[in-house]
């Protein structure tokens, strides 16, 4: 597994699974369970997800050592402030059976998020997160987040894919040691993603599948990325990436791809 490291020196893996649209209950317990088998090993929820029950008896079950596993959550919009994100934290930790999160977001820019971003920086200092971060902000928000508190986010887990490639807001958050991550790396089948020619064209040169070249592509940018099946079959073939090295003509063609879509610096 190819890693990345954060500003503050923690190790986030570059490949994970997510497990949006997993409910709680048997199945989604199973996935993430045959994910932890296959190899990965982060692994992202959300308190919204309303599964991390499942996700932390699926860690119990694994047998893989706790600290080996990076474990992502998110609190809602409805729990922002500083008293109800330490109370959503703490729900959080409960559900997942952890003593500890590897990265806490903030899920989305809505309401008072300084308020919620000092109650993290506290829930990071006492060591119950080893990093905090954002999903779904824009350049502005976090620079607006920045003026006011102490600490740099570490990850901003946007929608990025070929159609949305984020490059602009990369680069930015790169130049501040911030990790851009991936949620959607397969723009959630929309502009018919695995139809597109160039991308069967390098399915086809690679011997892989579109989704594995598209994987491999957000890993030699260094996005993390977080695809969700079910299936083992496709589980599988999501974390067989690391076997195989995209040119960079061929890295240029997937640039070609970018539609610009999604929101970088408005509010």
């Amino acid at each position: 597994m190819e890693n990345v490291i954060l500003n503050n020196g923690v190790k986030m893996p570059l490949l994970g699974y997510g497990t949006y649209l997993l409910r709680d209950g048997s199945e989604c317990e199973q996935a993430v369970l045959n994910a932890l088998t296959i190899g990965y090993r982060l692994i992202d929820t959300a308190a919204v997800y309303c599964n991390e029950e499942s996700v932390g008896r699926a860690i119990k079950k694994s047998n893989v050592k706790r600290e080996e596993i990076f474990v992502t959550t998110k609190f809602l919009p409805a729990d922002i402030g500083y008293e109800k994100a330490k109370q959503a934290f703490e729900v959080s930790l409960k559900k997942l059976g952890l003593d500890y999160i590897d990265l806490y977001l903030i899920h989305l820019p809505q309401g008072d998020v300084n308020s919620s971003w000092t109650a993290m920086e506290e829930l990071y200092r006492e060591g119950k997160v080893r990093a905090i971060g954002v999903s779904n902000f824009t350049l502005n928000q976090i620079q607006n987040l920045q003026k006011q508190q102490s600490l740099i986010p570490a990850v901003n887990q946007v929608e990025t894919h070929p159609f949305s490639q984020k490059t602009e807001m990369q680069k930015a958050l790169k130049s501040q040691g911030i990790q851009l991550e991936s949620w959607a790396p397969f723009a959630q089948g929309k502009n018919k993603l695995f139809n597109n020619e160039l991308l069967k064209v390098l399915s086809s040169k690679y011997n892989k599948t579109i989704a594995q070249v598209v994987l491999r592509w957000l890993i030699q940018k260094e996005v993390v990325a977080i695809p969700k099946s079910a299936n083992v079959k496709r589980m599988n073939e999501n974390f067989n990436v690391f076997d195989f090295e995209l040119s960079a003509d061929d890295m240029a063609t997937i640039k070609s791809l970018d539609k610009g879509s999604g929101l970088i610096y408005s509010v």
